[in-house]
């Protein structure tokens, strides 16, 4: 009890759990339009993509100050994601084979960049790593009000355009009878998941943000059927993943916060998957029991083997 009330006054410790529980709410949010519209694979395609645009930034720039390098990733990102929407409009790929072309180009090629940059005699590429991994002890307090103010911003856009968001989301057909625009729409909250994608790279990393994009979206989609419940449900799943998985790294030696969260997060799936009522696999087993309980009480079919 010790060790926890000082590591809950520790600066550093409020810092990073603030980060993180803000980077959860936000990819909760915007994760579940993601989940819901059968593109999952989004968040993985802009955040390996981000990784030229950052080293880039660096390059032309010759600055590591957090907002130039997320400007780079997110131009990154824009550019990936309109490649993506562009490939599947105008050609017969679809849109995985699509995203998996973009992404592993755009990825390679910010390995080569990076490779070139850490060659060069110049120590000031220092750090620059962390967009890969993601390091999110190095968050500092303008970190995290950039963070705010972009969550916020986004979350305001989520409440002005819910209706649209939800039309779009589920009838994309219908939608457009009424006058919306699927194609308007979809730029925009594409746009919306590739910014919280970028504002979350120095926290958890390229290779790990889809799963905090994807993660608490999938777990409370299994506790609910109703749209607000879930996005409700999918932003306290990850603020509460955010802030466990930074405990855990602060409170055992050498263990780097992002795949903790992701750790964390990824737990809250498993027993979510397990335990949530009417879609989770116990309790589907349970009612499966209980009605050929109730079928051979009620002299129904008899008890077939299987094999």
């Amino acid at each position: 009890m010790g060790t926890l009330t000082f590591l809950l006054r520790d600066y550093t410790f409020q810092t990073v759990a603030l980060g993180s529980a803000l980077l959860g709410i936000i990819s909760g949010v915007l994760g579940s339009f993601a989940v819901l519209r059968k593109q999952s694979l989004l968040g993985d395609g802009v955040s390996h993509s981000a990784l030229p645009g950052v080293v880039l930034a660096f390059i032309l720039l010759g600055s590591k100050d957090t907002e130039t390098l997320l400007l780079g990733a997110l131009v990154s990102g824009l550019m990936a994601t309109l490649f993506i929407v562009s490939i599947v409009r105008h050609t017969r790929i679809k849109f995985d084979s699509a995203l998996a072309l973009v992404m592993s180009v755009f990825f390679g090629l910010g390995l080569v960049l990076l490779t070139y940059v850490q060659k060069n005699p110049n120590s000031n590429q220092a750090g620059l790593k962390r967009f890969i991994f993601g390091q999110a002890s190095t968050l500092m307090q303008r970190d995290i009000l950039l963070m705010a103010v972009c969550g916020a911003v986004l979350l305001m856009l989520v409440f002005l355009f819910w209706k649209e968001f939800k039309l779009f989301t589920f009838d994309s057909d219908f939608a457009q009878s009424l006058g919306f625009s699927p194609g308007k729409l979809n730029l925009l909250l594409s746009f919306m998941i590739v910014l919280a994608i970028i504002i979350g790279l120095q926290t958890v990393g390229v290779i790990l943000m889809s799963a905090m994009l994807i993660a608490p979206a999938v777990a409370a989609r299994q506790w609910t059927n109703k749209l607000w419940v879930m996005v409700f449900l999918s932003a306290i799943f990850g603020a509460v993943s955010g802030i466990a998985g930074t405990a855990a790294s602060s409170l055992m030696a050498k263990l780097p916060t992002g795949p903790a969260i992701v750790v964390c997060v990824s737990l809250i799936v498993i027993a979510s998957v397990l335990l949530a009522p009417g879609r989770g696999i116990l309790y589907r087993l349970y009612r499966r029991r209980k009605n050929r309980l109730l079928l051979k009480l009620e002299g129904g079919v008899p008890d077939v083997p299987t094999v």
